[in-house]
């Protein structure tokens, strides 16, 4: 593998190349997706770089310990610098080998975010709210926009249901490991004797998706205009703003009623459906290749329960890699990094076992 990142730094100025070409400009697509190879590669270059110098230095102190035998201080030292060397280049060739890992092709997708109250009732509901909270708040630290596409309020300041869309840099690659089940264990405000309830909510993590993922016949879409209902500004309730769009073939139903333009609640509730259609063809697709849900997230079924939040020992547990921290109020605060990260080192091991 490292014989071929001999040639990396022809690879990376022909890519320069083809950037500074004023045509590739004009297809705005390619021309993306040349931008993020050549910010992939460059990454990969600098790490090479670096592998490439550690490597030298070896070669260097290992001459030193087999011609300054008569000078036992400068041993010591090259030995002590051998360890180091030898620890640094463990950590490069594993970050090497991971950027070289095929990519998962929706890694740089915007994503739906869909949360959905589960067993648990009025509690579950606030947990929703608490849920989209916390990720709203970790996607301002990322530097994410949140645009709310779809939301059920249930006037306590909870959801049976809330979807958005969460758009910016490598957003599908940070939260794609949050599809699953959330458990919660608190005592709910309404508790009078301090019971401790466990209530239950699903998220799943959806990549957008774009016109050329996925076409969509006219004749395959009903759509259904009604009053919108809950709470609401002036005019939410009292005009035909909402919409319901059916996809025929599939039965895939989404409605939305938060704008009070039906224009607008049409085209956020087709960006949904467009996303969810695209999803569920790749989870059927994921179903015929069973042996390649390996690598996956435990079966990747989103009825799977992936992590539970105790707020009496403000513990959070992440099931599928047993990781327990106490972190909880800065975790549900938005600093989602302390579960995040150890999730995808994980992963990221998993597939490198696989590829050797």
């Amino acid at each position: 593998m490292f014989e071929n990142l001999r040639d990396i730094d022809e690879k990376l100025k022909a890519l320069e190349r083809q950037l500074s070409d004023p045509q590739l400009v004009s297809d705005q697509k390619r021309y993306r997706d040349v931008v993020r190879e050549h910010a992939n590669v460059s990454k990969v270059a600098e790490l090479y770089a670096a592998y490439t110098s550690v490597r030298l230095q070896i070669v260097e102190n290992q001459e030193l310990l087999r011609t300054e035998q008569d000078d036992p201080d400068l041993v010591e030292l090259a030995k002590a610098e051998l360890e180091e060397l030898a620890l640094r280049q463990t950590e490069l060739e594993k970050a090497i080998r991971i950027r070289l890992l095929p990519k998962d092709p929706n890694d740089e997708k915007n994503i739906f975010l869909e949360i959905r109250a589960g067993t648990g009732g009025d509690e579950a509901a606030l947990f929703v709210a608490d849920l989209f909270r916390m990720y709203s708040r970790y996607a301002e630290t990322q530097g994410w926009k949140v645009e709310v596409m779809s939301s059920n309020p249930i006037g306590i300041g909870g959801f049976k249901e809330i979807i958005a869309l969460i758009s910016g840099a490598q957003v599908y690659s940070r939260l794609k490991y949050e599809s699953g089940v959330h458990r919660v264990q608190r005592v709910p405000d309404t508790e009078t004797q301090g019971r401790i309830h466990t209530s239950a909510v699903t998220v799943a993590i959806i990549p957008e998706a774009e016109e050329v993922d996925l076409h969509i016949e006219p004749h395959e879409l009903k759509f259904d205009v009604y009053r919108s209902s809950g709470p609401g500004g002036q005019s939410v309730n009292t005009t035909d703003s909402a919409v319901r769009v059916t996809h025929l073939p599939t039965g895939l139903v989404v409605t939305c009623q938060d704008e009070k333009s039906q224009h607008k609640n049409k085209a956020k509730a087709l960006q949904v459906l467009r996303a969810r259609l695209l999803d569920k063809l790749e989870q059927e697709r994921h179903d015929r290749i069973s042996e390649d849900r390996k690598s996956q997230v435990g079966s990747g079924d989103r009825s799977e329960r992936i992590r539970t939040y105790n707020y009496p020992q403000g513990r959070i547990t992440d099931h599928r890699i047993n990781l327990t921290i106490y972190r909880l109020e800065q975790v549900v605060s938005g600093m989602l990094d302390d579960v995040i990260l150890p999730i995808i080192t994980h992963y990221q091991t998993e597939a490198l076992k696989s590829t050797q």
